[in-house]
Order: C-alpha cells, then structure tokens, then sequence
C-alpha cells in the first residue's frame, strides 16, 4: 500500500506522472463522521459520453470485478453499473486454480476491465504473471487496481498485450505522506525511545534525563527524497513549509524549474550525493528499483544519518542496514515496509523501541484512502473505455496499439 507510484529509477523507463502533489478524496455523503470534517476534493476527470467498446455487439462491455462490493461510493457505482455489466467472481471462483480454470472457458466472457477496488481482497489468485495474463481475453483494455504499489502484476507484460495498468497511487498520497511525515520526525526526536521508556518510572527519567542529548529540531535539517513522485511532492511540501527543511530529491526524470520552486526542492543527478548530502534520506520510489540501499550505498550516508522507508522492503538489504545501526553509522531508522512481510527482521527488531521505528504497512491505511480507491478505479475504466485518457496509468511505454474486435 504505501509504494508511491510513477517515480521509476534507472532500472525502468520514465513513466507518465502527476506534476503536481494530489490533495484527499472527497468523501461520498454515504460516509458520516461526527467528528471529521471532510477531505477537500481531488480533481478527478468525470466519464464521458463517447461510445463505449470492448464487449460483445449489441451489448454493454464487461468489467470483471475481482473482490468485495464497493464500500463507499454508491453514486459513482450507479454510474458505473449503468455504463458496464459488471461480472464478479466468487471468493472460491478467485483462486488460482479455479480462477486458471475459469479463464480458460471464458467464462466469464469477453470482458473489457478487471476492476480491483480494494487492497485487502481481489488478489486471491496471487501474482499476475505471464500464466494468468496470457489467457485473458484480447478485449481487455485495462485493469485498474486499489493499492499504490504493483510488484504483484507484470505490468510491463500487460502493457505489451495493450492493456493499461492503473494503480491507486493519487489516492494513497495523502495518508502516506502524513505518514512519513510522522516517521522523519520519530528519527529527529528519538521518539520509539521516548514512547517505550514511558512504561516504567525508572525508565522514563532515563529518557527524561538522556533524550535531550540524542533529539534534534527539523529546521534546517536535510532530507534527501529518492523519487519525486505524487507521494514524494507532498512530503517536500509538507516538511518545507511545515519545518523549513533543505530539500533536494533523485529521481531519472528531473521536475520543471517551475514545480521544484513550488516544493523548494533541488534536482541531485544521484543516490550517491543524495546520501551523502541528507541528514535524513526518504525511500519514495517504486520496487522495480531494486535494491537501491544496500552495503555499498549505506557507506555513502553521512555518520549519524537517518533512513525512512515507505516505499516496498525490497529496497532495502536489511542485513546491511542492521549493520549500519549496531556500528553506529546511523542514528535512526524508520520503517512501514519490510521485506519479509508480515515479519520484521529479527536484527531491526533488536532496535525497535530506540533507534527503529517498525511499523505494520500501515503508511496508506485510511478510510479516505480506501474511499479514493474505490472511486479512482471507477474513473479509470470509465475514462479508457469511453476513449478518453486513465488517470493514473503506470505502463504506458509498454503499450502498443490495439484494436478491439
């Protein structure tokens, strides 16, 4: 969930982007709260009128519904079950093997969508690799998916069968970013030690006593942002405007002049200056990357540095990185992800409630977050299947023509 989206490194091709931080969903009138005020809105494009193709003549196109039933917006839903016929699979039919099963009989005909709105179900038939993509029917023109990351499809794959991959990443951006928000500071203020010594009287005036000399004010500080994506904008924004922070990002597509004087940011032509320029270092690029922080690039990181991680596990040589905190090169960490989940490294582990702040995937993981997936998957399938633009593709240089019998 918390992976940011459309920030590629060198291992993949530049991919099309927002240029400018996502603000929240709106949260559908179905929704109440007695004590939130609503999320401002996202410019989200509405459907269009334009004729719709993909399903069999004389019939509306298909959307294949993998998951549960939409949660929270029944508006967009009508319109959405006006435009599609929509097919959804049983929680049995979805396992691999009957969902294999059922691919191959068609029997779900030929649909144009697969429509996944939530994170936590629709993926019961696991990865989508070469095996279940190649029996998908030639009408398919896109799949749009909760969830900002998408280590789990071969996107690159879908985009050579012309099937337009969208994520969920704008809906993410939000709580993600708060989020690492949150996490930059816990390394700045010692704050797993400051929380864990408060459970015992002798151990809370040894943090009251010895904290000060470990805590650190944000101001001024430098963070160094590995991606510059819509999750990476809204941190720079957020912690420039928020504590003045000296912010420079990496990222293989550098941004206008005009949006990085918008963030105050500045361009960095690689990790290894990034490293070695940031007090604090923020993972915000997607898994394809690889692992991008490992023995080598921790050497670059100044003595007593920070790393945060809200981004994949799969980024990070956690061997290396516990290293890097039993020698003491680096003061702080903070992690969401890991790269075993749901278990966290036994050696990381050792430092929770001091140096590390582990926390359970939780970076995205918001009610609005949820109700922006939802609505977000809608408008992407509405949008490429009336002809218009997705909003949020990610394999658009995998794409080849296609046309639809």
């Amino acid at each position: 969930m918390a992976e940011p989206t459309n920030t590629p490194m060198p291992t993949a091709p530049p991919t099309p982007r927002s240029g400018s931080p996502a603000p929240a969903f709106t949260r559908p009138s179905s929704i109440s709260s007695n004590t939130l005020s609503p999320p401002k809105p996202i410019g989200i494009p509405t459907s269009t009128s334009l004729p719709l193709p993909g399903g069999p003549l004389g019939t509306k196109p298909i959307v294949l519904h993998i998951g549960d039933p939409i949660k929270y917006n029944p508006e967009t839903y009508t319109e959405f079950s006006t435009q599609f016929d929509i097919v959804r699979p049983s929680a049995d039919e979805r396992q691999r093997p009957a969902f294999i099963q059922a691919l191959r009989e068609k029997r779900w005909g030929y649909f144009s969508a697969i429509f996944r709105p939530f994170w936590g179900t629709g993926g019961e038939m696991g990865h989508w690799d070469a095996e279940l993509i190649s029996l998908l029917p030639d009408s398919v023109r896109v799949f749009a998916s909760a969830g900002t990351g998408f280590d789990w499809a071969d996107t690159k794959l879908l985009g050579e069968r012309g099937i337009i991959y969208c994520n969920g990443g704008l809906a993410a951006a939000e709580a993600v970013s708060d989020f690492a928000v949150a996490m930059i500071i816990s390394t700045f203020r010692v704050l797993p030690y400051c929380i864990s010594s408060a459970t015992t009287p002798g151990a809370f005036e040894a943090c009251h006593a010895s904290a000060t000399a470990r805590s650190h004010n944000l101001r001024g500080r430098s963070l160094g942002l590995v991606g510059l994506g819509n999750i990476g904008q809204q941190i720079a924004l957020k912690c420039s405007l928020a504590f003045d922070m000296d912010i420079s990002y990496y990222d293989v597509e550098r941004k206008s002049a005009a949006l990085e004087a918008r963030l105050r940011v500045r361009f960095t032509d690689s990790l290894e200056r990034l490293a070695r320029e940031s007090d604090c270092v923020v993972l915000c690029t997607p898994a394809g990357a690889g692992r991008i922080i490992n023995e080598e690039s921790l050497a670059w990181f100044r003595p007593g540095a920070r790393l945060v991680n809200i981004a994949r596990g799969s980024l990070v040589d956690e061997e290396a990185l516990a290293t890097a905190l039993e020698e003491g090169r680096l003061s702080g960490v903070a992690l969401d992800v890991h790269a075993d989940e749901p278990r966290a490294h036994p050696r990381l582990l050792a430092f929770a409630g001091d140096r590390a702040l582990l926390t359970c995937h939780n970076a995205g993981g918001t009610v609005e977050t949820h109700v922006g997936f939802e609505e977000l998957a809608m408008h992407n399938i509405m949008a490429v299947l009336s002809g218009g633009q997705p909003v949020t593709p990610v394999n658009l240089q995998w794409l080849r023509s296609k046309v639809i019998s």
